[in-house]
């Protein structure tokens, strides 16, 4: 999630929601790993390939687990809603590889 869109999330919940309220600030859902690692090559002229889970180790185990995360609950609660560009746009943007 884009940095802004983060704290705009950070003063709806100090100012809006209930006490004991669990939040989950998710802007993009369901990014496939593939294309983090695609942007990030093609952004460091580095070529990118598929690999066995078990070749990378205990991250391969975490990387192989399909961990859905959704934002839908708190943006129903604080009426929030992400404005700045996703995961995928904003390293394609390039400003991070300067």
């Amino acid at each position: 999630m884009h940095v802004l869109d983060a704290a705009h999330l950070f003063r709806l919940a100090i100012e809006q929601a209930p006490a004991g309220s669990r939040l989950h600030a998710v802007g993009d859902e369901g990014v496939p790993t593939r294309d983090i690692a695609e942007v990030i090559g093609r952004h460091l002229n580095l070529p990118t390939a598929s690999v066995p889970a078990d070749d990378l180790g205990f991250l391969g185990m975490i990387l192989a687990v399909d961990q859905p995360a959704s934002g839908a609950l708190t943006r129903e609660l604080l009426g929030w809603q992400p404005v700045q560009p996703g995961l995928i746009e904003d390293l394609d943007k390039g400003h991070y590889f300067a």
